[in-house]
């Protein structure tokens, strides 16, 4: 699985799964994993949107397996880490990335089933993966996860209730597990990378110029310091400066 030009890098032989990998920051860590010696497993919903990310990973020397997945079927995701046991023995690194920015509206106009998109999304997927990758993760020699976040996490902002609500949860959900496993070999941090111009900026600030924004391979090395074997920081926000 470890490809020649890869054999000496710092996390050659490792296996890492990154969510929400078809485009944007996860793409970009996904090929920065890769590039750093990591068989990575990226995930999008379907098998078409990973196609462009598997070519600039192996672009870049690296490989990687395709995984189609709904973030909306538990099942799946339940199944993510038995399956990764099954055919690799072992995960390293999860990156979870995935989220959805649902609709910018007033808290009382927020529709239920644009509420249960964004739970769905954001906050139980994240809950499903730490069940299905915890015991691999723990097992692992330097188990790592990260989860994107938010500033919108802790700070409020008009509109943005579902996506904030959603985020805080998620955050939280990270920060007690971290604190559960403080004793382990595990490190578990969230990361916020700010102000990126991605699809889900664009949707949300239709008038930005994103030329004047970081682009996701800018932020991507900040975020897999966190994955890196000799990384000590846990239980942390880490925040990119604005």
């Amino acid at each position: 699985m470890v490809s020649e030009a890869s054999a000496g890098a710092p996390l050659a032989g490792q296996i890492a799964l990154v969510t929400g990998a078809s485009r944007g920051i996860g793409a970009a860590v996904a090929t920065e994993l890769a590039r750093l010696g990591a068989h990575v497993v990226i995930t999008a919903r379907t098998q078409g949107g990973l196609e462009e990310p598997d070519d600039a990973i192996r672009a870049a020397g690296g490989s990687a397996s395709l995984l189609p997945l709904d973030l909306a079927d538990g099942a799946s995701l339940d199944a993510i880490g038995p399956s990764l046991f099954d055919r690799f023995g072992r995960l390293d690194i999860l990156v979870s990335n995935a989220g959805a920015l649902g609709r910018l509206t007033p808290v009382a106009h927020i529709l239920p089933d644009d509420w249960a998109e964004v739970v769905t999304v954001n906050l139980n997927a994240a809950w499903r993966l730490i069940r299905t990758t915890a015991p691999l993760l723990l097992a692992a020699p330097a188990g790592r996860a990260v989860f994107v976040t938010s500033s919108r996490a802790s700070g409020i902002r008009a509109y943005w209730g579902a996506y904030g609500a959603t985020k805080a949860g998620m955050q939280s959900l990270v920060l007690h597990w971290a604190e559960e496993t403080r004793e382990s070999r595990l490190r578990v941090n969230l990361f916020d990378p700010g102000v990126v111009a991605t699809r889900m900026r664009a949707a949300a600030m239709p008038g930005e110029d994103p030329a004047t924004l970081r682009r996701p391979a800018d932020i991507a090395p900040h975020l897999v310091e966190l994955c890196l074997p000799a990384e000590p920081r846990h239980g942390l926000v880490v925040a990119l400066p604005r």
